[in-house]
């Protein structure tokens, strides 16, 4: 393992050198089967011949141009995007390179939304215990997880938190002479793959709507077509005023976006908002092949099917040291009993690789394209070790 990086990171002692499909291989060219897609990055694997073609063609084309004027790639990707989430009500986006870019984006805009109608005062965003929304200073600020906080404070002001599934705690957050936005995650996937309930949704949803405070999806890392819709919010049937996407959306690129519906699409004016690389024609290439592959229903159905048998296999086992298995599609978290950075140490060994959200638990967000046979395959690997 090299040392000359920033010490960051609790690495695992291994360094890939390639990838194929759901598989990766080491220096030593040791294989080992993904089951984390680099945190729901690689949402077609590794070498995924649409998203290859895609980035050689467009890297012999043009790789950057500055956002003083458009590449005909970007305002593909653009428009198909804003296609994809048509469903949910959007109608248009602000291109950027991180999930953390694209809520610091939506905090942004929630906030002059308000600004422009109600004037000052008016600016607080909520967000739930447990979330997660990025590691700058003012996404930390909105991240309901004290370990994230520890040692980076003072953080930027205007931020509340609320219990998840408590609706008496929601009416009182959102008081509409102080609350601009709701920025909540239909599953949280930090803090072990937890979903919120259908009557939370369906009240936060109607409040917001009642008092003109914007109600925000962080779809970062439940979007893209990861939990078998394209976005988590349309298990719910509602229609949020933004929605912010990073993480699969370009299959490994560096992409984030912050999309917005009716009622803020306007907001934003010239120069209240930049980014250099955001719709950067590379990145741009690799989304567009990653929309034209995910966004069908065919393709959505296979990812809930298969998130479905990995689920129910891993119920079936009625391991007495798996405690809950929860999931939509193919992101799923299962608490155990004993330390779950253990469990990853002992399947990267056996050639597999996991990810936790917390002490206790796995979480398993494997690429779109997992076979059957894969995910097989990885869970008898699993439940070896357990």
């Amino acid at each position: 393992m090299s040392d000359v990086f920033i010490n960051a990171y609790h690495r695992l002692p291994v360094t890939f050198t390639r990838g194929e499909g759901a598989w990766l291989w080491d220096t030593g060219g040791k294989k080992y089967l993904d089951f984390g897609s680099g945190i729901a990055v690689n949402s077609l694997g590794h070498g995924h011949p649409a998203l290859v073609k895609a980035l050689r063609e467009q890297a012999a084309k043009l790789i950057h141009v500055c956002n003083y004027y458009q590449s005909d790639t970007a305002v593909r990707f653009a428009e198909r995007l804003i296609a994809a989430c048509s469903r949910a009500g959007m109608k248009k986006l602000f291109l950027a390179n991180s999930g953390a870019e694209a809520n610091e984006g939506a905090a942004k805009l929630a906030r002059k939304y308000s600004l422009k109608k109600y004037g000052p005062g008016r600016h607080r965003i909520v967000t739930l215990k447990g979330s997660f929304h990025g590691r700058t200073i003012t996404t930390l600020s909105a991240t309901g997880q004290e370990k994230f906080h520890k040692d980076f404070g003072p953080f930027t002001e205007g931020f509340a938190f609320i219990p998840g599934g408590d609706i008496g705690a929601l009416d009182r957050a959102l008081d509409k002479t102080r609350t601009a936005g709701l920025l909540l995650e239909a599953i949280q996937g930090e803090s072990g793959i937890i979903p919120q309930s259908p009557e939370f949704i369906a009240e936060a949803a109607k409040l917001c709507a009642e008092r003109d405070i914007l109600l925000m999806f962080d779809e970062v890392q439940c979007g893209t077509g990861r939990t078998g819709a394209f976005l988590a919010c349309e298990h719910y049937g509602v229609k949020p005023d933004v929605v912010t996407l990073a993480k699969g959306l370009a299959g490994g690129v560096p992409v984030g976006a912050f999309l917005a519906g009716e009622k803020a699409a306007d907001t934003l004016e010239s120069g209240d908002h930049g980014s250099t690389f955001g719709g950067n024609p590379l990145a741009a290439a690799a989304g567009l092949a990653v929309l034209e592959t995910v966004d069908r229903p065919a393709f959505l159905a296979e990812i809930s099917r298969k998130g479905e048998r990995l689920v129910s296999a891993v119920k079936a086992w009625n391991h007495p040291r798996v405690k809950e298995v929860r999931g939509r599609g193919l992101m799923a978290g299962v608490d155990i009993e004993g330390e779950a950075g253990a469990v990853l140490e002992k399947a990267l060994e056996a050639g597999l690789l996991l990810l936790s959200a917390g002490p206790n638990t796995l979480r398993f967000l494997p690429p779109y394209i997992i076979s059957d046979a894969e995910i097989e395959r990885g869970l008898e690997i699993l439940r070896g070790i357990l």
